[in-house]
Order: C-alpha cells, then sequence, then structure tokens
C-alpha cells in the first residue's frame, strides 16, 4: 500500500474567505478522483488546520501499487483537477509518498 500525502500553502494574497473557498473547490475536486482512477483507493483532502500548522491543506491518499501512483499524477483527470482548482492558488507544496508495509 503506498500513500501519497501533500501539503500546501495558499498564496498570501488571498483573503481568508478567499483562502476558504479555494480550499472548499479543490477538496470537491480531489475527492471526487477515488472512483474515477484505477488503483486510488482513498483520498481524503483536509482543509481546516489547527493554528498550530503551518499548511492551509492537506491530502491524504492511497494506492495499490507506485504504479497506480504513478498512473494517477499523470492521469487526465486529476491534471485537469490540480490545474483548476490547486496549482494557480498555491505557493509552496510539499510531498511524502512511503510504502506502508
Amino acid at each position: 500500500m503506498i500513500k501519497h500525502i501533500i501539503l500546501w500553502q495558499i498564496k498570501d494574497e488571498f483573503s481568508p474567505d478567499e483562502k476558504f473557498e479555494i480550499a472548499q473547490n479543490a477538496k470537491k475536486a480531489l475527492e471526487t478522483l477515488t472512483e474515477q482512477i484505477d488503483g486510488l483507493q482513498m483520498l481524503t483532502v483536509q482543509i481546516q488546520p489547527l493554528t498550530s500548522s503551518n499548511a492551509d491543506m492537506m491530502l491524504e491518499s492511497v494506492f495499490s501499487s507506485t504504479e497506480a501512483l504513478a498512473n494517477y499524477q499523470k492521469h487526465p483527470l486529476h491534471v485537469a483537477a490540480a490545474d483548476t482548482f490547486v496549482r494557480p492558488f498555491m505557493k509552496a507544496r510539499l510531498c511524502y509518498d512511503f510504502d506502508e508495509i
């Protein structure tokens, strides 16, 4: 089982209300991918961090294999969701992938 964790920071130019709307839109777009991409077993996006956090959003996903993760990353539905609802609004992205044995 492969876990794929992403942390994002939304650009500072957006107001708190705009940031929340951006996060909601990204969450909705990304979470719909679970049933549409082979090998993607679970995907959830957290958008209400505690004040102790230094990230605005977190994606946690589980894949059946490293090949399934690679397929997801280039899958047209994922690319479209990321290009529309995520990438234009983010100032920073961290990724941590691992094999949970």
